[in-house]
């Protein structure tokens, strides 16, 4: 099994280490590695220290987290993680899902087309930087989702599993609470249920199926 990523250059040269696929030609991360080089460089030249979260590179300012990069299939992508708080007059800014709260992605599939955006992108993260400095915060959602009677049962069934969903992050649960209680058929309720309490047990968030892509 591949080893997940400790630092940023092990990223870069293997990838995540969270699927089969990591330090392999498949990895995403190969697919956008010029990209990714760059990125990193834009970041540190903002003076943001570099870390490895989640096993890819998170850039912090006294502790806090700014930003992270991401390779998925489709793109690689600088995500913001209070990019609801940013000035996006032209509507640069993507979310990652529409239940997505705070975080913002830039995206890019060509270093040209980063390159020629680097200075829109440089704001962006100078932007970010600010607003961390003046210790704003993203307003939580007043409105949760409903914990399905499917969840309450696989709850009662299981109680290693009900714990370990609650240790997970507010931002965590409330993902897997939507995708839980979006069929309308309650055997599908169920089967999404089961296909995601491993990923629970491991303390893992829904969306972080994302990066087994790679």
């Amino acid at each position: 099994m591949p080893i997940k990523a400790t630092t940023v250059d092990q990223y870069l040269l293997d990838g995540c280490g969270r699927c089969k696929k990591g330090g392999t030609p498949q990895c995403t991360v190969h697919r956008w590695h010029p990209i990714l080089v760059a990125l990193r460089e834009l970041a540190l030249e903002c003076g943001l220290t570099e870390e490895v979260k989640w096993s890819v590179p998170c850039y912090t300012l006294n502790g806090k987290n700014v930003l992270m990069i991401h390779a998925f299939m489709e793109y690689c992508s600088v995500m913001f993680m209070k990019g609801s708080l940013l000035d996006d007059p032209n509507e640069e800014l993507h979310r990652q899902t529409e239940h997505v709260t705070a975080g913002r992605q830039l995206r890019y599939t060509k270093l040209e087309e980063f390159m020629d955006q680097r200075p829109q992108a440089k704001a962006f993260i100078l932007q970010a930087i600010e607003v961390e400095k003046a210790g704003k915060k993203v307003e939580a959602r007043t409105e949760e989702p409903p914990i399905s009677e499917e969840l309450e049962e696989a709850f009662g069934q299981d109680e290693a599993f009900k714990s370990a969903f609650y240790k997970l992050t507010p931002g965590r649960q409330r993902a897997y609470l939507l995708h839980f209680s979006q069929p309308k058929q309650a055997a599908t309720r169920a089967k999404r249920i089961e296909q995601s309490m491993s990923m629970i047990l491991r303390g893992e968030g829904l969306h972080d199926a994302y990066q087994k892509g790679k």
